[in-house]
């Protein structure tokens, strides 16, 4: 097969081969497909096989196929001397059924008439940006599958239903696919929640858009397998529940032509340019909820502008979290239509795991801190300083030994990701610590140096149990984590310096006092010690943490109202 440069095409590109071979046509085909071209695939011949794996891709992957014959067997399909072209879906310009076409009276063959039809409307916007890309993500499909095997050594989830990643799916599903194709609410209302955060900020979004949808039918997608597993959790009777398509032409195509949504509400920052392209191409409102957009999103976004403008341009909708996220989205292209908080705000924890934790705490001789969501290298930051106060009161140095975190309260230690737990239980027994973890705990946890929390799903109960949350993700430059559950919880919360991916909320929380910052996790750890040794401050700082969260509700509202106003305009506006 031979890539050339063609003004006259769409994306700039043709694809030519002989398929008189059917090798050469396949090679054609397979390139077709990963560049999503409207190219000329050239059969001097025009053979019936070979042209019907033509007119395959062309149907699957949106191609315009020439077959030129040159009085050579016809195959059915072109006659003698004449060449002729395969217009997909929606014929050429969007217009009329496909099918094979003639270019004109007296067309003569490729080298003297090459027709170019235009084909549908997504075709007709790729960029050349868009295009290398698609090829560099059809290539790169190999090597996803080999990271999936790999994980999912850790992670089991990750070997689950592979094939749904690519856009292909098992018969069963079938059988769930909505019988309404015209009614929007008929159809699908997609969730897209790429990882664990994300699904429990769906969670909140899920609950008030059932109670204004009765009977809605959710497809929800994931990309990590600890979204997936939250993700089940929210499913009701004929909802589906797949994985993210790999963000090719083809497994895109493939996804949405199966599901047929009504609406696709992607979480956060989640924009893809070919499932963006594809939802345009369908007539299927694509929008960005909850959006967060941080300065250095928008550095990488920028680098990338012919890709990246297109993308977030092709949304619907943008309903951001703050005003800072609106204009850094705006820069890049995007229609906000809307700045509505977070919605995480709008989050009601678990009153039994809570109550729970509460009971446990009462249990507990000490004050109980936490270290809250940790990611990789905090737990070493933590131990180092840990280990230097424990030595100070085993030696007996009296200021320091009253102040020491080692003889005076009781940590928590919660990892982000549960494919860690393990490691961190090592790391603390190589360090001489005793451990209990969550999941041999029955009446309450047992003495040990460090309680694990070791479960997922769990936080309102672990919140519950301590008086102070450090916040994971902030000690590190990995820009923090959501503290909008422990102020939710009422556990007031200690910052270290990188908070940018919640920015906003940490200012608001220091600002209100529910929140502190200080520069490192040793400072967070004495700051947190001496807090939750003073009775009465920390039952102040209680009660701002839950005012800040409750002040600050109202996003899931906001969006529930704006999504029905596009899926059915005709409903009133949400209570």
């Amino acid at each position: 097969a031979l890539v050339l440069p063609l003004a006259d095409t769409p994306t700039g590109l043709a694809i030519c081969a002989d398929a008189t071979h059917p090798e050469h046509a396949k090679a054609a085909a397979t390139a077709g497909a990963a560049l999503y071209a409207s190219g000329a695939l050239i059969s001097e011949h025009g053979y019936g096989p070979e042209s019907a794996q033509m007119q395959g891709y062309a149907r699957d992957h949106a191609m315009a196929v020439l077959l030129a014959n040159h009085g050579g067997p016809s195959g059915g399909y072109v006659s003698a001397g004449r060449s002729a072209f395969w217009a997909p879906g929606g014929g050429v310009g969007g217009r009329g059924p496909g099918g094979w076409r003639l270019p004109g009276a007296g067309a003569a063959g490729p080298r003297k008439s090459l027709v170019w039809p235009r084909g549908p409307r997504g075709c007709r916007s790729m960029n050349a940006a868009r295009a290398l890309y698609s090829l560099i993500t059809w290539c790169a499909q190999p090597l996803l599958r080999r990271k999936l095997r790999r994980r999912a050594v850790a992670e089991p989830g990750y070997g689950y239903a592979v094939g749904e990643r690519f856009g292909r799916y098992p018969a069963p599903i079938d059988s769930l696919m909505p019988h309404s194709s015209t009614d929007p609410l008929g159809r699908f209302v997609w969730v897209h929640a790429v990882s664990l955060g994300e699904t429990r900020a769906a969670a909140i979004l899920l609950a008030e858009l059932r109670e204004q949808l009765p009977g809605m039918r959710l497809l929800l997608t994931h990309g990590t397998a600890t979204g997936r597993a939250e993700g089940e959790k929210l499913l009701q009777a004929g909802d589906v529940q797949v994985w993210q398509p790999w963000d090719t032409p083809g497994a895109v195509s493939r996804f949405l032509r199966k599901f047929r949504p009504a609406i696709g509400i992607l979480m956060e920052t989640e924009v893809w340019p070919n499932l963006v392209a594809g939802c345009q191409q369908r007539g299927i409102p694509l929008v960005l909820a909850n959006a967060r957009f941080n300065e250095n999103s928008l550095r990488k976004a920028q680098r990338v502008a012919t890709l990246a403008r297109p993308a977030y341009g092709g949304l619907a909708a943008v309903w951001a979290q703050t005003e800072e996220d609106a204009t850094r989205l705006r820069a890049i292209g995007a229609p906000v239509r809307g700045v509505f908080g977070n919605l995480k705000f709008d989050v009601v924890p678990d009153a039994a795991q809570h109550a729970r934790g509460q009971a446990w705490r009462r249990l507990s001789l000490k004050p109980v801190v936490m270290l809250a969501s940790s990611r990789e290298g905090e737990e070493a930051l933590w131990l180092e300083n840990f280990k230097q106060n424990k030595a100070l009161a085993l030696t007996g140095k009296a200021l320091a030994a009253i102040n020491s975190e080692a003889s005076t309260v009781q940590w928590l230690m919660v990892p982000r990701h549960p494919q860690r737990f393990d490691e961190v239980h090592q790391l603390l027994q190589h360090a001489g610590l005793t451990v209990s973890r969550r999941s041999t705990w029955a009446a309450g946890p047992d003495s040990a140096d460090v309680w694990l929390g070791d479960s997922l799903g769990e936080m309102a109960l672990y919140y519950g149990l301590a008086d102070v949350a450090l916040l994971g993700g902030s000690f590190a430059p990995l820009g923090g984590q959501n503290l909008i559950e422990a102020a939710a919880c009422g556990c007031p919360v200690v910052l270290g310096p990188h908070t940018f991916n919640f920015a906003e909320a940490a200012e608001l929380a220091c600002g209100a006092g529910a929140a502190q910052r200080v520069q490192n996790i040793g400072d967070a750890m004495a700051r947190a010690v001496q807090l939750a040794q003073d009775a009465d401050a920390q039952q102040a700082a209680s009660e701002r943490a839950a005012q800040f969260a409750h002040a600050h509700r109202g996003a899931a509202h906001a969006t529930v109202a704006a999504i029905l106003a596009m899926v059915h305009p005709t409903l009133p506006p949400a209570r």
